[in-house]
């Protein structure tokens, strides 16, 4: 007993105080949001482009590269790619949005961060969410990240939020995965046990756009082709911050002033 008493002193406090103080560092290896230096950026190479994966990355004739972050892997292919360096990953890993739009994003644009339930939403759910969690074809990865909320690292449950094993107990759906042939059945029966009102948010890019797996004929490019959406978590696998920072926005309990990056 002693030694735990030793371990625990020595160990000190170990959940993060997010989003009443900044976020600990992230490592030198993370990689947010892709930027585009416009000044370094030439028009007429199509080599960010050509390299991209999953088609994330757009060029029309004469302009600068589009990014679509509902279909970005986070891979660096593009980064290593450019002759101009003139793309690369920020350390911002506030990436959650509303509107599925608003992931595509021109170099000049400021990404238009996920905005809170409204009110009737709100007042429904009280200060509480229960989740029931679906792994719709997903690899782990973002499964993983989002079981992680649950350590004492995170304590997701200091904010009301709950994974639960039952849809018929939830308010919402966390859904991973690009929605497999034979999830699909499962996932839609999953939503319609909910009550309503209920939320679906998706996680990931395979959750949002299909991944690396996009029209694949076994998957059907993400959630909101079977179902709507109500919150999207780009990433691959989103970044555990990232998917605690989309969650508090929905819920409307997080301000940007205490999280500057």
């Amino acid at each position: 007993m002693f030694d735990i008493l030793q371990a625990r002193i020595h160990q000190k406090h170990r959940t993060i105080r997010f989003p009443d103080a900044p976020p600990p560092p992230v490592p030198d290896r993370f990689r947010g949001r892709p930027e585009i230096d416009t000044a370094r950026c030439v028009e007429g190479c199509r080599a960010c482009a050509e390299a991209c994966p999953t088609n994330a990355v757009a060029i029309a004739d004469g302009k600068l590269p589009v990014i679509d972050l509902g279909r970005c892997i986070f891979c660096n292919d593009c980064v290593q790619a450019c002759p101009q360096e003139a793309i690369a990953h920020s350390t911002d890993y506030r990436l959650a949005v509303r509107e599925h739009e608003n992931l595509v994003l021109e170099p000049a644009d400021a990404l238009v961060l996920a905005e809170e339930l409204g009110k009737k939403m709100k007042r429904l759910l009280g200060r509480s969410l229960k989740l029931r969690v679906v792994s719709a074809g997903g690899c782990g990865a973002c499964e993983a990240d989002v079981n992680v909320l649950g350590t004492v690292g995170w304590d997701l449950g200091r904010f009301g939020i709950q994974y639960v094993a039952s849809p018929r107990h939830a308010d919402g759906l966390l859904i991973t995965g690009p929605v497999t042939q034979n999830m699909k059945a499962a996932l839609l029966d999953t939503y319609a046990a909910m009550p309503e009102p209920k939320v679906v948010i998706a996680v990931g890019s395979c959750a949002i756009s299909g991944g690396p797996f996009i029209d694949h004929a076994e998957v059907n490019n993400g959630v909101d082709s079977v179902l709507p959406v109500d919150l999207y978590i780009p990433g691959c696998p989103p970044h555990p911050l990232t998917i605690l920072d989309g969650l508090l926005r929905l819920l409307g309990r997080v301000d940007d002033y205490k999280t500057t990056v």
